[in-house]
């Protein structure tokens, strides 16, 4: 099974700055969300385990891999990183070809990229756009290739950073079966969000950052039952917690069928 393991990570861009610090952390199983507010380190960590960035101490092991002996490129069929803007990702002048890159640079055979960029455009409702310029497509639709492209890479570990930002209703329901595909399939799944409801729906695992260190991690339910210190990451409850804790309720709820459960129970007892 995929697993992370942070030990002792401390990171700066410049000497004597640190926007991480200290972090201890292990992932395997559990579908995490990484949440907090901008500047709290969430998008640097997951470039560490990518292997974009380097840490200044401690070590970063992905699948027994240390991240410090081994370039991003080599670390590239391990874990699979879908960027917050698809324009930093797109770079081929059609859809079919950005799909199938990721597959090929890894060791993919031509035949074997096409089956798994197919695969991967028909989980992101993309099949029939194969030949057609990123470009020439919505904002919608370019973070679907994106996500495409990492798909058709089949790596044990994917990482999201912000997937659900300027989506709709039916693009957020899209993302979440990709993500429930996903973990069906064993595979380990880390998004940074700040969408607080989709996280309360979506995720087993919350972790909470600030400055650049972890305030809070565990249990999504159990987390979002701290509202105090999440307010000392300038965060906010689910909204149908807040409306249940408005209503009486003393319980979390993390999505709309708990709460209306929780109603018809309350007014049966009536």
């Amino acid at each position: 099974m995929a697993e992370i393991n942070v030990r002792g990570l401390h990171f700066g861009y410049h000497q004597n700055q640190k926007i991480l610090k200290q972090i201890d952390l292990h992932f395997k199983g559990k579908s995490t969300a990484i949440i907090g507010q901008n500047g709290a380190g969430k998008t640097t960590l997951v470039k560490l385990f990518k292997g974009l960035l380097k840490p200044v101490k401690g070590d970063i092991l992905i699948n027994s891999i240390n991240t410090k002996e081994i370039t991003a490129a080599k670390l590239a069929n391990q874990i699979g990183l879908v960027f917050q803007n698809p324009n930093d990702q797109i770079f081929k002048s059609n859809v079919m070809d950005e799909v199938k890159y990721g597959p090929l640079m890894i060791g993919f055979t031509e035949k074997e990229a096409n089956i798994q960029a197919d695969l991967a455009l028909e989980a992101v409702g993309l099949k029939g756009l194969e030949q057609v310029n990123p470009y020439d497509l919505n904002l919608y639709e370019r973070k679907m290739i994106s996500i495409a492209s990492i798909l058709a890479m089949d790596t044990p570990i994917v990482i999201f950073d912000e997937p659900t930002m300027g989506q709709d209703y039916q693009g957020k329901e899209r993302i979440k079966a990709i993500i429930n595909h996903l973990r069906a399939q064993g595979k380990l799944v880390l998004s940074i969000l700040h969408d607080m409801d989709f996280v309360a729906e979506v995720f087993e695992r919350t972790i909470v950052m600030k400055e650049g260190q972890i305030l809070l991690d565990g249990e999504t339910r159990e987390v979002f039952a701290e509202a105090e210190l999440l307010k000392e990451a300038y965060l906010e409850q689910p909204h149908v917690t807040q409306i249940g804790r408005g209503l009486g309720a003393e319980q979390v709820f993390l999505n709309e069928r708990e709460l209306i459960d929780w109603l018809k129970n309350k007014r049966a007892m009536l």
